[in-house]
């Protein structure tokens, strides 16, 4: 869910605000004061100095001055801990350089939720997936002479203490866009035809190495464990109870609480791939929080956009990021009136990368991937009915990860707020009969 994690669920506002007034003012002098209450003890200075100097070749590079702060506060990432640094170093040269980096740890002082993500083992398989994937990926993308910069620059992967360092996007001024207004129609299709350029990639790599991307099997729902079926549950269970609330919907609502008894395999099958069909490494949770745009300062319009956050990285469907994104992820209009013009552009630039990549199999029409797609129909009413909700939560007082994977007093006040929100509402007034003559809440799909 990434939440991230629930990622379900990430929800953070614009990340450039906190850096400037995060790192506007002078370095703090004492690396005692540094520490912040989710910043892991092991994150020092001599620690980082390490992490520098191999990644620059430089055995010599020397931290003069550090900040260390917070990256995103409550409520705005549930899958782990982000630490923002800046750090002043002396290189080799005797050159005094200023260097931004973003530090992604797990939940170590959680217990709670350690135990519940453990078995989708999301942190060792996003580190793989920035270690051993990307790269290739970035490799056969380089083959046809397409160098669009798709992901951040990768600092240092940590496997011992689970954690990952990135650059600083925002130093390249880079933020994420605003999750509670929803893309437009030029962010959106920038989004997609980088997504299409990864999942094209992925589908060649797959081929050429026979099965290698497989083994990326612990999505959101998977065959491997349901332990975030609390989570989804409740949060059905409160569209439910919000839906009863309103003329004429009671038949939608009994619908959506007889739909809990089969919510679980119903999403397995959507994660599931199938044979004959298209199937790529979808990122999994890819939605407003795990994007990064810079725009233009005098215009306002997005110039380039990075994709971020791979703890739920699968081998499936096309259909995970899509319906997942285009159902979470966007403006009213678009969200409701065009997702079919999204899916042609996210078409035209997966079919056009297969086949400079030179795809063996026979690459599905448009026609016939719009088929494959509503065999994974569930998915949009999923991200539609139960993820948006979280995403647009506007509360936070009750925002963490046991708010939604618990079912107490607490945990369903929660779940109850983030129904609250009218503009949900209204998009699930909107959908939810399409999405019923569809068969999409039926037990049987």
């Amino acid at each position: 869910m990434s939440t991230s994690d629930v990622s379900i669920m990430n929800s953070s506002e614009n990340l450039l605000n906190i850096s400037k007034e995060s790192f506007s003012a002078p370095f703090v002098k004492s690396s005692a004061d540094l520490q912040q209450s989710d910043t892991p003890t092991w994150l020092t200075k001599d620690y980082l100095e390490q992490c520098l100097r191999k990644h620059y070749k430089d055995k010599k590079l020397k931290i003069l001055r550090w900040d260390v702060r917070p990256a995103l506060g409550k409520g705005e990432n549930y899958g782990g801990v982000l630490t923002r640094i800046r750090a002043e170093c002396q290189t080799h040269l005797g050159a005094v350089v200023s260097g931004h980096y973003v530090v992604k740890t797990s939940f170590e002082a959680d217990e709670f939720a350690r135990k519940t993500m453990e078995p989708y083992d999301i942190f060792n398989r996003e580190m793989s997936i920035y270690e051993n994937v990307l790269p290739r990926l970035n490799a056969l993308l380089g083959e046809i002479g397409d160098h669009d910069k798709i992901f951040a620059e990768t600092i240092a992967v940590d496997r011992e203490r689970s954690a990952l360092i990135f650059e600083d996007l925002n130093v390249r001024e880079f933020v994420m866009p605003n999750r509670l207004a929803g893309l437009n129609m030029n962010l959106s299709k920038m989004v997609l035809r980088k997504i299409a350029k990864m999942h094209a990639s992925s589908t060649v790599l797959n081929e050429r190495e026979n099965g290698c991307l497989e083994t990326f099997d612990r999505g959101f729902f998977n065959r491997h464990t349901d332990n975030y079926m609390p989570g989804f549950e409740g949060l059905l269970m409160a569209c439910s109870r919000r839906v009863a609330q309103w003329d004429s919907y009671q038949y939608y609502a009994n619908k959506l609480m007889a739909l809990k008894a089969k919510y679980a395999e119903l999403g397995k099958q959507v994660f599931d791939p199938i044979p004959g069909h298209v199937n790529v490494l979808a990122h999994g949770d890819l939605w407003t929080n795990n994007i990064m745009v810079k725009y233009d300062k005098n215009t306002g319009e997005p110039l380039d956009v990075t994709i971020i956050d791979f703890q739920y990285a699968a081998w499936g469907s096309p259909a995970l990021d899509l319906h997942y994104f285009l159902n979470t992820s966007l403006e009213e209009d678009m969200h409701l009136n065009h997702q079919d013009e999204l899916i042609q552009c996210y078409y035209e630039t997966f079919s056009d990368t297969l086949n400079k990549l030179q795809y063996r199999v026979k690459i599905p029409s448009l026609h016939q991937f719009h088929l494959q797609l509503e065999e994974k129909a569930f998915y949009a009413f999923h991200s539609t009915c139960v993820i948006l909700a979280v995403q647009r939560n506007e509360d936070t007082e009750d925002a963490d990860f046991k708010a939604i994977m618990q079912n107490d007093q607490r945990a369903t006040r929660f779940k109850d707020t983030c129904f609250s929100n009218i503009y949900v509402q209204h998009i699930i007034k909107t959908l939810l009969p399409i999405y019923e003559r569809r068969g999409l809440l039926d037990l049987e799909q």
